[in-house]
């Protein structure tokens, strides 16, 4: 058997082969050193200052601060609209693993409706999912209590407190003041376009409707922020820097508080409008629309039910009838047509007609009647007024003819917005031959002439542009703007806004204004005017002129009878006035639906209101005037006093 090779190991060969491997090893090290001091220096020195940013980034927040929104206040220093705190329950859905399953848990524990939890997640569509989304407004105490107890157990949950919007006088204000709810993706999109939304970044609110949606700008204020650190958690150990929000300006309001709850009071429900102007300056001293509803629903988010009963009442509460509603003037106006016609020559103050109850063109067929059947006799137009006679109206419309009667009728402010500072306002409709055709493409007919005569046909004007008109009348040409603000607080005084004006009206002979003034006059104190009743034994001395509006038309051979008409297709009551007769504070107009005849419906309205305003101001005993046709040289009269 051979006997095995013995192998001879080569150590030189081994030793070479170890040494070029150490040789590689050490420079892969040294590389590899190279390599990780250049990125050591490439972080901590080149890129020094862009990644200590993103470690403050994570470390300090800058958190906005919304500001406090600014109080509204009545002309008497009454608080209006005040912020009050309340507890909200918040949502980061970003830090939330299972959000149905956290959601259902918060249901069971503070028993949230489903109409959160919908609500919810309709918000969560138009919000990003590292914000906060609101799941309940205005957590009791007790359900702060039980919620904080557990919190631990909810991450991406808390309760925060802000302040909201409080409405103390609820109804009374809401056409007024309107509300603030929360911000929608509508508001957003226009505070994006107007350059605003940074300074909405911590606003929950925004005004939607009134004085709070008109002077947002002004009651806001402006976001201020804070720089805070937080630790890994998000959580804020402190604040490095804090610049404070430019809270919102204190505004003040013509309105009258005690004034507007007089109008409440006075309207009891019924469905119609008050709107009181100081015709010195154009203060709104009272707006107030019936029905109304409480503004503090929206604030916090309505129910879909409750807005839905609002939305479909029959009643219509959501309307702002005293700038939204639009009415036929009815016999309100015959002051400003009578005036028109001195003007034209077409009638002096002596010239009279005999009304026997019918007017009827010639080779015209139709009969317009008198809402006395037999007339009033021969009338001028100081009685004309007085007792509110169609038959003369008739005439004097038929020879002015529309065209003459429409561009008068838009130097008072008829088929245009009055300027009052609200977005929620309707123009009416001042007819006119072109916008008849333009509107219900139709021709206009002498017919229609005739029936604008008692404020009929196509003619509908809103409760403050009739106020307006009439405040331009007793001005005696002077066309002040409606305003509801007042002015806006500076640390412990009142800047008043300076008053407004349209372009005034001039007459050919001054002393048409008084004629028309005295026959409103007469309208409430002479024994056959239509108003006479309600402003009996008043300290002060008002005029005014009472309409009674027809919805429906009534056939020539019919007799208009409420009982067998549909309570809305019944007439509206309306009454225009002013006080005191010869030094003017106050101008109302007022409108109560389906009513009936505004001397017995609406003028007593108006004198509660006018009784109000005038219950801590001293008059002197008064001395009745006769009419104004018998004054000697045409010279105005003046309410003559006595001892």
């Amino acid at each position: 058997m051979a006997t095995p090779r013995i192998t001879i190991r080569d150590h030189t060969a081994e030793a070479n082969l170890f040494a070029r491997r150490s040789v590689i090893a050490i420079f892969a090290i040294i590389a590899m050193v190279i390599m990780v001091l250049t990125n050591l220096y490439y972080l901590q020195v080149t890129r020094f200052e862009d990644y200590q940013t993103r470690s403050n980034g994570n470390r300090i927040k800058v958190l906005p601060v919304a500001p406090n929104r600014g109080l509204i206040y009545d002309r008497n220093g009454i608080l209006l609209a005040e912020n009050r705190p309340v507890y909200s329950l918040e949502v980061i859905p970003e830090e939330i693993d299972k959000l149905d399953e956290t959601l259902s848990d918060l249901q069971k524990l503070l028993n949230l409706d489903d109409d959160d939890i919908t609500e919810f997640y309709q918000d969560l569509k138009r919000q990003r999912r590292f914000k906060p989304v609101t799941l309940r407004n205005r957590l009791s105490p007790e359900e702060v209590a039980i919620f904080s107890a557990r919190q631990h157990m909810f991450p991406g949950v808390s309760v925060e407190a802000r302040l909201a919007r409080h409405y103390a006088y609820g109804e009374t204000l809401t056409h007024v003041l309107g509300y603030v709810a929360k911000i929608n993706k509508t508001d957003l999109q226009k505070l994006s376009e107007a350059g605003q939304e940074a300074n909405y970044a911590a606003t929950y609110d925004i005004g939607k409707l009134g004085v709070e949606k008109y002077h947002e700008e002004l009651l806001h204020g402006q976001v201020g922020y804070q720089e805070v650190e937080v630790n890994s958690r998000g959580r804020i150990i402190r604040t490095l820097d804090f610049r404070p929000p430019i809270p919102g300006q204190d505004i003040v309001l013509n309105i009258d508080l005690k004034l507007q709850q007089e109008a409440e009071k006075a309207f009891a429900g019924g469905r119609g409008s008050v709107v009181a102007i100081d015709p010195r300056d154009g203060g709104v001293l009272a707006l107030y629309s019936s029905p109304s509803y409480d503004p503090n629903l929206f604030v916090h988010g309505i129910s879909s039910k409750a807005y839905n009963l609002l939305l479909n009442s029959k009643d219509r509460p959501l309307i702002n009838r005293a700038t939204q509603g639009q009415y036929p003037p009815a016999s309100t106006v015959k002051p400003l047509l009578a005036l028109q016609g001195l003007e034209e020559n077409l009638i002096t103050p002596e010239s009279k007609i005999h009304d026997f109850g019918k007017y009827q063109l010639k080779n015209v067929d139709r009969i317009w009647r008198d809402h006395i059947p037999w007339g009033h006799g021969w009338v001028n137009v100081t009685k004309a007024i007085e007792v509110s006679c169609d038959i003369f109206f008739y005439d004097l419309a038929y020879k002015l003819g529309i065209d003459r009667i429409s561009e008068s009728m838009h130097e008072f402010g008829f088929g245009d917005y009055t300027g009052v500072d609200l977005h929620e306002e309707a123009d009416g409709f001042m007819p006119s031959r072109g916008n008849v055709k333009a509107t219900f493409n139709r021709p206009w007919y002498i017919g229609d002439t005739i029936n604008v005569g008692i404020g009929q046909s196509y003619w509908t004007t809103t409760p403050i542009q009739l106020t307006q008109a009439i405040a331009t009348l007793v001005n005696r040409g002077k066309s002040v703007i409606p305003q509801i603000k007042r002015g806006k607080m500076d640390v412990d005084h009142l800047l008043l806004d300076p008053a407004k004006e349209r372009r005034p009206i001039d007459v050919k002979n001054p002393y048409n204004w008084d004629v028309v003034m005295d026959a409103m006059y007469g309208t409430v104190n002479r024994d056959h005017g239509t108003a006479r009743k309600a402003f009996r034994n008043t300290p002060y001395i008002s005029a005014g002129k009472s309409g009674t509006a027809q919805l429906l038309t009534i056939a020539q051979d019919e007799k208009y009878d409420a009982s067998k008409i549909r309570e809305e297709h019944r007439d509206n009551a309306m009454y225009v006035g002013y006080a005191p007769y010869d030094k003017p504070q106050i101008a109302i107009s007022v409108v109560l639906e389906n009513a009936g005849h505004g001397g017995s419906e609406a003028a007593p309205i108006a004198k509660v209101m006018m009784d109000y305003y005038f219950k801590d101001q001293v008059f002197p005993k008064h001395q009745l005037i006769e009419s104004l046709g018998v004054a000697p040289g045409n010279k105005p009269l003046q309410v003559k006093e006595v001892d």
